[in-house]
């Protein structure tokens, strides 16, 4: 067998053939795409992909983003592979390669630490792996525990999986005249706006507008996003933006404003993402992020008032999904002390 490593700044490279690879592989990620590289790249973070060749074809691969641990010249860095790397992790004869030329070019950019958070659902094998190759457990940044939604059955089965209260508000909405329709770069000063809203009224810290805008840019135009806006005569009340890769979609950012509550506008939207997910090929839709205990037991009482994540799974347990937990995030560090200054730094 013959493997060969490639990376972005190679000069055969083709960022094409990786996006491909993204989406076809049952363990890609939008956040693996080479776009999301570009995005973050936008906020302080060095994008590059490391891809191992078999037979000229790519086989595996990861996108590991870069940055300083420092604001000071030649800091050393942090990197991270945001759910990845793509791989078959059954594939013994890939993983050295693989992990030989990531710990090079993460080394090679200065790299004090490398963390990763597999796009794999947790398993004690799984987690037998990741120590075998050096790896740690460490703090999440991407949520652990996730709420998937079956999309492959028809819409009325769908509809009749969730529960019955966030069926009947689904319906409601659309009942009251709440419309939803796709927004365009001229709408992303209303999403912000609502954003804002929200951010304030749940008392926690939204990204800034730019952060925002650069999303929109980078991936609705080219089809792999979308900026759903639910309005009720005219005025906007809600918005969401998605995003999919392969055959899945993602609920990535969500506002929803003050006024009109009651016509529950966010769960039309979420319903119009699974549709819109579904019309792309899509079979699951990841609603992205519930607290961690709810892998432990779906069931367990939400606290009054919720904090954190609490208030955002009241909202999605009713929409007929499966919790699902994944294996976490791993650290390997490079330098000696650079996983617990990270951990200091609340990385």
């Amino acid at each position: 067998m013959s493997l060969q490593v490639h990376t972005s700044q190679s000069p055969d490279w083709d960022e094409a053939a990786w996006d491909a690879f993204v989406d076809a592989h049952p363990h890609g990620h939008f956040l693996q795409l080479s776009g999301w590289g570009r995005f973050k790249a936008a906020f302080g973070w060095e994008s590059v992909r490391v891809g191992v060749v078999e037979h000229n074809r790519l086989v595996a691969g990861a996108q590991i983003l870069l940055r300083p641990l420092a604001r000071v010249p030649l800091a050393p860095r942090f990197a991270y592979i945001p759910k990845g790397p793509v791989v078959d992790w059954s594939r013994a004869d890939l993983l050295p390669s693989l992990f030989e030329a990531i710990h090079a070019v993460a080394r090679t950019r200065r790299a004090a630490m490398l963390r990763m958070e597999p796009e794999r659902l947790d398993s004690p094998d799984l987690r037998a792996q990741l120590q075998s190759l050096g790896f740690t457990p460490s703090r999440a940044i991407q949520p652990r525990t996730t709420v998937w939604v079956d999309l492959t059955p028809d819409e009325a089965t769908i509809l009749k999986r969730m529960k019955q209260k966030w069926r009947y508000n689904v319906r409601l909405a659309a009942r009251k005249g709440v419309v939803v329709r796709e927004g365009d770069a001229h709408d992303l000063d209303a999403f912000i706006a609502l954003m804002q809203i929200t951010g304030s009224r749940k008392a926690f810290g939204v990204h800034t507008p730019d952060y925002y805008r650069t999303f929109w840019h980078l991936f609705a135009p080219t089809g792999r996003a979308v900026l759903l806006l639910a309005e009720f005569e005219g005025k906007p009340l809600a918005a969401i933006m998605v995003g999919y890769t392969g055959s899945r979609a993602y609920y990535f950012y969500g506002a929803s404003g003050n006024q009109h509550r009651n016509l529950m506008p966010s769960h039309l939207l979420q319903w119009e993402a699974m549709r819109w997910a579904r019309a792309r090929g899509c079979t699951k839709y990841d609603l992205w992020g519930v607290p961690d205990a709810v892998a432990d037991d779906p069931n367990a009482a939400i606290p009054d008032p919720p904090e954190g994540m609490w208030g955002v799974w009241r909202f999605k347990r009713g929409f007929g999904g499966q919790v699902v937990r994944y294996v976490g995030a791993w650290d390997k560090g490079y330098w000696p002390g650079a996983i617990a200054l990270a951990r200091r730094m609340h990385l």
